[in-house]
């Protein structure tokens, strides 16, 4: 049975942030995930998440200036250092509030940096974050993402989140794979899924165009998440979209789940 995690970065936008873990379980969730958890303390989050019943899902190693426009460190030569520091930070918070998933953000590509070597290092992170989890039951994620919503994003495949992965060479490094995302770059969703689902650790979702809820564009969620039941997949499904109004008008879609 599919479970759904709302993610809190953009749904329920219409209260404050620590608000929005009570208007998530209100509305029926059972998990919660989102971007960042560091403008808080860890044990702040974890009395909300607690206070509500929620598990926390997921949420993504730190990736920079965000509010300057950068989009992750895991390819970047010259940001290892704070990558690797960034590491030690998101699993102390991961442990504290009982996250198994983190996902790497790979960033945008670099002027003067080969695509070779942005990979090379990807691949040095990835197996410096699995060492990092190493005896804990933390996965390692690595999301591609499309290349119109973020210019210059350097890891924009499946077949490219894959190769690192492989490279990586610990079975606590998996691909996130993100539909909404890879529909914009890919298409031919099922076939991708059923090719990549030995290395596939969380899904998220969103309907395009639009990146708001199911059924409200072209893909059939109807049709996908059933098929991802039929598959044996029993983790969570991230509901990361921008929901098209009011976020529990919105939610219709999800009854049969929550």
């Amino acid at each position: 049975m599919t479970k759904l995690a709302a993610n809190l970065s953009m749904m329920f936008t219409e209260v404050d942030m620590l608000d929005r873990f009570g208007a998530a379980a209100m509305a029926g969730f059972k998990g919660v995930e989102y971007l960042f958890p560091y403008d808080y303390p860890a044990e702040q989050i974890k009395e909300k998440l607690d206070e509500h019943g929620l598990e926390q899902v997921l949420f993504d190693f730190p990736a920079g200036d965000w509010a300057a426009g950068e989009r992750g460190l895991g390819g970047l030569p010259d940001r290892v250092g704070e990558f690797q520091d960034g590491v030690g930070t998101a699993v102390e918070y991961a442990k504290v509030l009982g996250c198994e998933r983190l996902t790497v953000l790979a960033g945008k590509s670099v002027s003067g940096v080969s695509g070779v070597q942005m990979q090379e290092t990807l691949v040095d992170n990835l197996k410096f974050a699995a060492n990092a989890v190493s005896g804990t039951n933390i996965t390692v994620l690595l999301e591609a993402i499309n290349t119109i919503d973020i210019p210059g994003y350097s890891v924009f495949r499946t077949n490219q989140s894959r190769s690192a992965v492989e490279a990586a060479g610990s079975p606590s490094v998996k691909v996130q794979y993100d539909i909404y995302h890879m529909q914009i770059m890919e298409g031919d969703v099922t076939r991708t899924i059923d090719a990549n689902f030995d290395v596939i650790g969380h899904y998220q979702l969103a309907d395009n165009p639009g990146r708001h809820e199911p059924g409200t564009g072209e893909l059939n969620y109807d049709f996908l998440l059933p098929h991802l039941d039929e598959k044996g997949y029993d983790g969570w499904v991230g509901c990361e979209y921008a929901p098209a109004g009011e976020t529990v008008a919105g939610l219709g879609w999800a009854a049969r789940y929550l």
